[in-house]
């Protein structure tokens, strides 16, 4: 208003002009770049049964190098059964233990007993280890052989509880777990898009080993307590990695809560859930690669969003100044600017 003034237009002509790129300026698309994208991807996950909890997720998810996964209830189904045990009087009192955990071998004890139980006292959780109370006076420990007090039985390839009973020697309870149909393409599709990914489970390592080498997965690490998890993330961190950590067992809260971004299937428990940021049902592993595929969509919208609305106000602004538009006109090509942003955030939903 002051230049056109100063050299000798019209007040009124020079303030038509301002108006007009006062108009055009309004950042109603840069406005619109993130927010868009971010409720179309996530309205998209949702239609594929993929929870989004943490608004800026998708960013977080878009960014990462390195994924961390446990095995039991990630990988694989998560709904072990039981496919030995020594002796009848062993499972009840084993269910009697399992009765009070939400580890999913010991929901698999209590699907496979349907006696009574027998009234147990002092019941505490040892994370990583397993479940300690007393029954009938004596202390029982259900959980890992190491913690059960077995160290030279031969190792297996099954899943296994070891119940020690108080005076007496551990004895196993084996159990089968499937793998989730298609965790072994989802683990490619993620090397193939040039992710690290990792095995860390609280099992012995040949069951590990077992599943890494039919998954495709190099690196892994089994018997894993909880903190051992977490030091193992905060390492990847410190090395300047992106980590996401998948998992579903109270022993991977923590990390769960500590990754950059983190991934629970709707069959976890409730306070990984609560620590995740992204949530899937369903048993189908490639939700975590849509989460991602379709995090990177987001990411690659919102930057040509951005592009798109710069160039619009680089190109609008001069022509606008020099008074080759009307306000009417800067409104028309402020909207359609706004509307650009929006159908080019709309290819989220068109794209595969």
């Amino acid at each position: 208003l002051v230049w056109w003034v100063i050299i000798g237009l019209a007040w009124q002509k020079s303030l038509m002009i301002a108006i007009t790129v006062l108009i055009i300026t309004c950042p109603c698309a840069l406005g619109l770049a993130v927010p868009i994208v971010q409720v179309l991807a996530t309205d998209r996950l949702m239609r594929q049964g993929i929870l989004v909890k943490a608004g800026d997720a998708l960013e977080r998810l878009a960014s990462i190098d390195t994924i961390l996964m446990d095995k039991t209830g990630t990988l694989t189904l998560g709904k072990p059964s039981l496919t030995g045990f020594d002796h009848p009087d062993h499972l009840k009192i084993a269910a009697s233990l399992a009765l009070h955990s939400t580890h999913p071998l010991s929901s698999a004890l209590m699907r496979a007993y349907t006696g009574d139980t027998l009234p147990a006292s002092n019941v505490r959780e040892h994370p990583g280890q397993g479940m300690e109370g007393i029954i009938d006076g004596r202390i029982i420990r259900l959980g890992s052989r190491r913690w059960c007090g077995n160290t030279d039985s031969p190792q297996t390839e099954h899943l296994e509880l070891w119940l020690h009973i108080d005076g007496e020697s551990p004895v196993p309870f084996l159990f089968s777990d499937k793998l989730r149909p298609d965790s072994a393409k989802t683990v490619r599709l993620f090397q193939d898009a040039g992710l690290s990914p990792v095995l860390l489970s609280g099992d012995r390592d040949i069951v590990v080993k077992s599943i890494a080498q039919e998954c495709g997965i190099g690196s892994y690490k089994g018997e894993q307590s909880p903190s051992e998890k977490f030091a193992y993330l905060e390492s990847l961190k410190q090395q300047g990695h992106k980590v996401l950590m998948v998992g579903d067992g109270l022993n991977d809260a923590p990390t769960l809560a500590a990754a950059d971004i983190s991934i629970a299937p709707g069959s976890a428990i409730g306070i990984t859930q609560n620590a995740a940021d992204i949530v899937f049902m369903g048993e189908r592993f490639d939700a975590v690669y849509q989460a991602y595929q379709t995090a990177c969509l987001s990411q690659k919208l919102v930057r040509q969003n951005f592009i798109l609305a710069v160039l619009y106000n680089v190109v609008a602004i001069p022509v606008a100044a020099l008074g080759f538009l009307t306000p009417m006109l800067a409104a028309a090509a402020m909207s359609g600017s706004s509307l650009v942003v929006i159908l080019n955030s709309f290819r989220i939903r068109w794209r595969a």
